[in-house]
């Protein structure tokens, strides 16, 4: 597999991406990258792909500003680009939280690394005898690809919807250590943050998230795939593609199985479209521009 496929981000002040915009979008270009990097005033999100020395002279040229030395990389391979173009971006936050008094780049909260994780999850409590609840900070399609075993998930259908759902189920997370992740790490630092400002002492983040879990420890006590944003869908536990799948009208997740499905054509509709308003209207409109392409071809 030739396409080295990275993610990243970080929690720190910026406060010239009126340059920096565009300056990394003219690098990546040079390079010959795809995908997105998000910039805000909180810091850096990216999702890039790309030849191994393409990916090795972005890295180089970012990490030589101080900002970003120590900018850790989740890394996986592939034989396609799975990014169609190259996008940077300026937001507000790089992951939606509406808590601006969570400001990550002030102090996180304390990590747990994979290896740990799993010695806990292996022994079912953490060194001090407490039970060890994995707490899911990733939307709930997310979710349905594969998560950690009996880990809690409130089926989110956006990161904003955290900070009262958790508040509202404070009590069962008393006495216990709490591990929050996600796909790489940056919606459960926010997340950690959050519950211990609540009261939650015991709560770690799984540094790096699920996918420096797999690439740490592999698949142990996790089910399932991770969902990753990009046009593999999900990877395996050995950080390959999986064989799931997007559904390019609905955005559902889609199997092996319903990949089989008469009611599935690739890039046009899914078995969740058939009876889903939305969906099918979503499923409508593909097939339109698909013929209006054909014809103007």
């Amino acid at each position: 597999m030739s396409i080295v496929n990275i993610a990243a981000y970080k929690f720190v002040t910026l406060d010239d991406i009126a340059t920096l915009r565009p300056a990394l979008l003219e690098r990546c270009n040079a390079l010959d990258l795809r995908g997105t990097i998000l910039l805000a005033p909180e810091g850096i999100n990216l999702f890039l792909a790309g030849s191994r020395e393409s990916i090795d002279a972005f890295l180089a040229g970012l990490r030589a500003d101080a900002r970003f030395a120590d900018l850790e990389v989740k890394e996986s391979l592939s034989d396609d680009q799975p990014f169609r173009r190259m996008l940077v971006r300026q937001k507000k936050e790089i992951i939606t939280m509406k808590m601006p008094v969570i400001k990550p780049a002030d102090g996180r909260a304390p990590g747990v690394d994979p290896a740990t994780l799993k010695r806990w999850l292996d022994a079912g409590q953490d060194d001090e005898g407490r039970p060890v609840v994995m707490l899911d900070t990733r939307n709930d399609f997310e979710v349905d690809v594969g998560t950690f075993d009996n880990a809690v998930d409130y089926r989110l259908t956006k990161f904003s919807e955290f900070p009262d759902v958790i508040a509202a189920h404070r009590a069962d997370f008393e006495g216990k250590t709490i591990v929050s992740f996600c796909t790489g790490g940056i919606r459960c630092e926010k997340a950690a943050i959050y519950m211990r400002d609540i009261g939650l002492e015991h709560t770690y983040q799984l540094d790096g998230g699920i996918l420096k879990y797999f690439e740490d420890v592999g698949g142990a006590h996790y089910q399932g795939d991770c969902f990753v944003f990009d046009y593999r869908t999900a990877l395996t536990p050995d950080l390959a593609p999986s064989t799931t799948k997007q559904c390019f009208a609905c955005r559902a997740v889609v199997t092996a199985d319903d990949q089989r499905s008469p009611d599935y054509i690739e890039g046009k509709r899914c078995p969740a479209c058939v009876g889903n308003k939305a969906g099918a209207t979503a499923a409508d409109a593909a097939d339109t521009a698909a013929a209006v392409t054909a014809t103007s071809a």
